[in-house]
């Protein structure tokens, strides 16, 4: 299961931000030094199609879409030279395979920012230089021993001449994920596991006092973020983590009297899923109906393996229908058959998110 790394510097509300999205209840606490397991939880996708097949259906089991987030400690100030955890944080990042980046932006007497002032700016280039840092000391460590090999072969020789290009990119202080890459250099980085490889969505972490569009420093976040191309959400972390904790009627009271249309845990868990480059397919019956989950791009056979190996081995055809067109045909495959909207489809289709797949297999 791939997972969202949640990173931020100390006391930046990360665990406030997991417990908001994962209702785990781990402990808020101020940042206490040491070595610290992350917590971990997986979390169901909010998904309106998912719920209203189920609706329709009524399955003996409904299974949503998961996506798993990791809590990591906050990353100090000069980690990338043992500072705070030190490589020990850096290498729970490397297990990652997204980042959520918390950017402080309230003000706490009770809870001193370690930086002294609350400014998300310079919060977020810190965590940012950090991990940099990291994929540049991964680069030299490698480039060495490159270097000191007397003939090496090709494909030494074109890792080299990678890795020089990723090096020089970091020393402009640019994240390699704004790099362009082709799918032969994309493999061969892999056992790297680069940090600033990695897609990342910013938090804004709020309090109930900044509800407005006045705070000096958010346009300049918003054009950051923008120019780097990364996902941005704003949430009242702290709010959103008491309104968690009411009962289905206390919150959807207190939801209309704030004004908020949607939990802000669900934007966010859908904006971090579609950071990792999923998308859903739906499985339904009267046993299960069930949202798997593919990488963009995945093909019908490929769909087949993530239901089981021998649906994959023995494919035959997928019958696909979108749910927007079982949707709009009112839930009826025969409907959509007399339209053509249900169709088979051979191994090479490429499963689009909301398709509702049948595979027909023989083994």
């Amino acid at each position: 299961m791939l997972s969202c790394g949640i990173v931020g510097l100390p006391l930046s509300g990360k665990s406030t931000i997991f417990n908001v999205i994962t209702r785990a209840g781990a402990e808020v606490k101020p940042y206490a030094g040491g070595k610290t397991d992350p917590n971990r939880a997986v979390v169901s996708v909010p998904d309106p199609r998912f719920d209203k097949l189920v609706e329709i259906w009524q399955p003996k089991k409904a299974t949503p879409a998961p996506v798993e987030f990791v809590d990591l400690a906050g990353l100090s100030r000069d980690a990338s030279k043992g500072a705070g955890l030190g490589n020990s944080f850096l290498s729970f990042v490397a297990g990652s395979d997204a980042l959520v980046h918390v950017v402080r932006c309230f003000d706490n007497p009770d809870v001193p920012h370690p930086e002294e002032t609350v400014d998300p700016v310079r919060d977020w280039n810190i965590v940012e230089t950090e991990l940099i840092l990291r994929d540049l000391s991964v680069i030299e460590n490698r480039l060495v021993k490159l270097v000191e090999k007397k003939k090496p072969s090709p494909e030494e020789q074109a890792e080299k001449t990678l890795l020089e290009r990723c090096r020089d990119h970091l020393f402009e202080e640019l994240p390699l994920r704004e790099m362009t890459f082709t799918p032969e250099e994309e493999k061969s980085m892999r056992g790297f596991t680069f940090l600033t490889l990695k897609p990342e969505l910013v938090i804004l972490n709020l309090d109930e006092s900044q509800a407005g569009d006045d705070m000096p420093w958010l346009s300049c976040m918003k054009e950051l973020v923008s120019a780097r191309g990364l996902g941005l959400v704003s949430l009242f972390g702290r709010m959103e983590m008491e309104i968690a904790d009411l009962d289905p009627g206390e919150q959807a009271e207190f939801m209309a009297e704030m004004g908020i249309t949607e939990p802000g845990r669900e934007r966010l868990i859908r904006e971090a899923f579609s950071l990792l480059g999923l998308i859903c397919f739906f499985t339904i019956g009267k046993d299960e109906v069930r949202s798997w989950t593919l990488p963009d791009g995945s093909i019908a056979v490929e769909a087949a393996g993530a239901i089981h190996s021998d649906l994959a081995r023995g494919f035959i055809r997928a019958q696909v229908v979108h749910y927007a067109d079982y949707e709009a045909n009112g839930f009826s495959n025969p409907q959509c058959r007399e339209k053509g909207l249900l169709r088979l489809e051979g191994k090479e289709y490429h499963v689009q998110d909301g398709d509702i797949i049948e595979i027909r297999f023989n083994v």
